[in-house]
Order: structure tokens, then C-alpha cells, then sequence
């Protein structure tokens, strides 16, 4: 990283930051940290987007699973390591918000997103503005990091368009599932984590099990295959990533697709039925602090909204289930 402490330039010294995700934070922050200036620029909530909920920086649209935080066996919880050795702010709000996730790394989404805020807002060298840029950065400014991600403003994604080549930016948004703690059955579910793991900041019964028999399963396929899809955004029609495929899609590639993927039943122990074991399980991770809240882990889809309730109350343990967002 260049040495910005030493320069005799205030210009030369300010490296303006546009987009307040996740990479334009961190970018932002250890640029501040090497001695830059640094004007972040994030459009919220003076200009929205589609898929986020707040104005906060850094805000998790999707998922609040960082995925494995295991850095001896894992290439993600490596890099996670690598991250924290290089004093990550990400890392650090991950650190400080995680929540019960087995091996994972998972965060409370809403203090995460506020540590990152406050630690910029008084880092002495950044300076943050609400503010859209509608173009590609004026000339004067010597130093630019674009990271306004996918879901960049139209007026920017064209000027990026016309220097780059590219035709599109691609988003997909599939949101898993959010339920209210108190609406799940815990006569039928149960607290474990696969293989008992116990990982950051768990104790290795961090998620909630719901076990399926194969009628069940067989039912709840069916189900969604039958369903209609939400209809999509101009700016989803995207080809999948085949890594957050939505439910729906994974039903129709083959029916067994759910249970050798997020319905994997292997790891797990049904304490109510020890020596039945279930033929699917969909589980569910903690999504804030209080424990109030829990999500569908790798349920990610775009059902339409009236029916999504009623597929999802068929899995046992999830019949009377209210949800906090869908």
C-alpha cells in the first residue's frame, strides 16, 4: 500500500472511495489507516436501490453468514485470517457481532453494519457523504476506488459501460426467509450443529433442526415445483450462480438436488426420534443478537411472496411459523 503520511499534497493525499458496501468500507478504512484522506461516497439514502433495506453502511442484503471461519481447513476462513492479521474492519464487526453459526462466521446484520459506521465516522482521516455520483470522477480527483458493487446507480453503471465494454452488471436477489423465534415448534425441531461443531462463537448446538421424513420431503418438492415465481426485477435477468441457486431452481435440476445440498441430513441427531434418521432437514441460524429471529439457511428464493408462508409452514417444526420477512 502506498505511504500517503509523508506527502506534501492534500490532493495527492485523498483517495475519494465511491460505494459504502463491503469493499468500499474496508477500502476506506485502510487507506484512512495508511495516512490517505478519505471521502467516502455512499448515494443512501438519498438515492435507493431495490434491494436494501436500510441506509447503513455495509449493509448485508443477503445472507449474515460469512461462510467458514475455519482457517486451518477452509480457503474462506483462511482468507478471514488473512483479514484480521491485516487489522480487517470488516473482520472487526464481524468479530465483535458474530452470532451462534457451528463452524461460520454469522453476524447480527444491524450491529454490524453500525461498527462499521462508527468506526469511519470517527476515523480522523474519513470523511463520509450522502451523495450519488452520477459519473465517471472528475479529473482532479488523483485517486478513485469504484466500489459501488452490482447494484451501482444507472447514470454510473452507463459511464462505466462506455470505458469498459461490459453490457450489464449482474444482481441476484433472493433473500432467505426470516422467522420469529416464538412461532416455531420446538416439540419438533431441535439445537445442534452439524457434527456437534462448535466454531467462533457457538457451542455446538447453534442451529435449529428441522427433520423431514420422505413424504414430507416428496410433498414440499412438489410444492415448490408447482409454485409461481416472483416476477423479476429488470436488472435480475441474470444467469444463476450456481453457488446461491434459490430453492425452486435446485428442486428442478432433480428432486434429491435439496437433500444433498442445503437439506442435507448427515451430521445431525434427532434427540426426539434418536434411532429414526430423517430423510431431510431445512435448518435454521440465528439472525440477530436477542435470538428472536432465525433464518432459513441456503433457502434463498423468488417464489411469489403469497405463496412462500404456505410451502414453507408444510416443513415440520415451521407449521404455525410468522415470518419477520420473506
Amino acid at each position: 500500500m502506498t505511504d500517503f503520511s509523508n506527502s506534501d499534497s492534500n490532493l495527492a493525499k485523498t483517495i475519494h472511495v465511491i460505494g459504502g458496501g463491503l469493499a468500499g468500507t474496508e477500502a476506506a478504512w485502510q487507506a484512512a489507516n495508511g495516512g490517505a484522506q478519505v471521502i467516502l461516497y455512499e448515494m443512501r439514502p438519498t438515492q435507493t436501490t431495490p434491494a436494501h433495506i436500510t441506509d447503513g453502511l455495509a449493509e448485508l442484503v443477503c445472507s449474515n453468514s460469512l461462510r467458514s471461519d475455519d482457517f486451518e481447513y477452509n480457503a474462506v476462513g483462511l482468507l478471514h485470517e488473512e483479514m484480521r492479521r491485516c487489522n480487517s474492519l470488516i473482520m472487526k464487526a464481524a468479530d465483535k457481532n458474530s452470532l451462534p453459526a457451528g463452524g461460520a462466521l454469522a453476524v447480527d446484520r444491524e450491529g454490524f453494519s453500525k461498527a462499521i459506521h462508527d468506526a469511519l465516522e470517527a476515523h480522523p482521516n474519513v470523511t463520509i457523504k450522502r451523495r450519488e455520483i452520477t459519473g465517471l470522477p472528475p479529473s482532479e480527483w488523483a485517486h478513485v476506488i469504484i466500489a459501488s458493487g452490482p447494484l451501482t446507480s444507472a447514470p454510473l453503471a452507463r459511464a462505466i459501460q462506455e470505458i469498459s465494454g461490459e453490457d450489464s452488471l449482474a444482481f441476484f436477489d433472493a433473500i432467505a426467509p426470516i422467522i420469529h423465534d416464538e412461532s416455531i415448534d420446538r416439540s419438533i425441531v431441535w439445537a445442534q450443529s452439524r457434527y456437534d461443531k462448535i466454531g467462533p462463537s457457538g457451542t455446538g448446538a447453534d442451529y435449529l433442526n428441522c427433520p423431514l421424513n420422505e413424504e414430507q420431503y416428496n410433498a414440499f418438492i412438489d410444492a415448490l415445483l408447482e409454485s409461481e415465481l416472483h416476477a423479476f426485477h429488470e436488472w435480475e435477468n441474470v444467469p444463476y450462480f450456481d453457488g446461491c441457486l434459490p430453492i425452486e431452481e435446485m428442486a428442478a435440476r432433480g428432486r434429491e438436488t435439496l437433500r444433498f445440498g442445503p437439506m442435507k441430513p448427515v451430521g445431525l441427531t434427532n434427540p426426539h426420534h434418536p434411532d429414526i434418521k430423517p430423510y431431510a432437514v431445512v435448518q435454521l441460524r440465528q439472525d440477530n443478537s436477542l435470538g428472536s429471529l432465525w433464518n432459513m439457511v441456503g433457502f434463498q428464493t423468488k417464489l411469489e411472496y403469497r405463496n412462500q408462508a404456505e410451502i414453507f409452514r408444510l416443513i415440520p417444526g415451521l407449521h404455525e411459523a410468522e415470518f419477520a420477512r420473506l
